[in-house]
């Protein structure tokens, strides 16, 4: 289901955003910090603050989390189907585990929210479809980098 370039997108990720609705029909985004693909079918986060996400997720499972590449303008969208798993559950460590070893002591987590994935597809800004002879990632990359006043790190990654 997750093709590579879907994971390295993520990976290089630094926030990925996951969008919940509640009962009433409401939709809610909210940034996440911490998560990560556990396999090829599975996408963890890390509930550190996350308490409307899981209400949400109760009253309805079906999610959508993006991640995008602010230079590059172009990422991913991920639809699935979420849980959130408590430290009472006996498959909590499995999934906890590698979400506490990269928040490490700086974030407790609280719960694990387990999306199966059902749906991937690329998120694209409209100059890659509106302008395809002269749209870049390195042309995005340029643009970015003057609309938020940064320079590049040359040879430093």
């Amino acid at each position: 289901m997750l093709r590579p370039e879907i994971l390295a997108s993520a990976q290089k990720s630094v926030l990925c955003w996951l969008a919940t609705v509640d009962a009433q029909g409401q939709p809610n985004v909210s940034p996440k910090e911490i998560f990560m693909f556990y396999d090829a079918e599975h996408l963890l986060i890390a509930n550190i603050a996350s308490p409307r996400s899981v209400r949400n997720i109760v009253a309805n499972p079906r999610v959508c989390v993006s991640f995008i590449d602010v230079f590059f303008q172009k990422g991913f969208k991920v639809s699935g189907v979420a849980q959130n798993i408590v430290k009472q559950d006996a498959d909590y460590e499995k999934w906890a585990a590698p979400l506490n070893a990269m928040a490490g002591p700086r974030f407790p987590i609280r719960s694990v929210i387990l999306i199966q994935v059902t749906a991937c597809e690329p998120i694209l800004a409209p100059s890659y479809q509106f302008y395809p002879d002269q749209t870049t990632e390195q042309a995005q990359t340029a643009s970015a980098m003057r609309a938020y006043g940064v320079q590049p790190l040359g040879d430093r990654i």
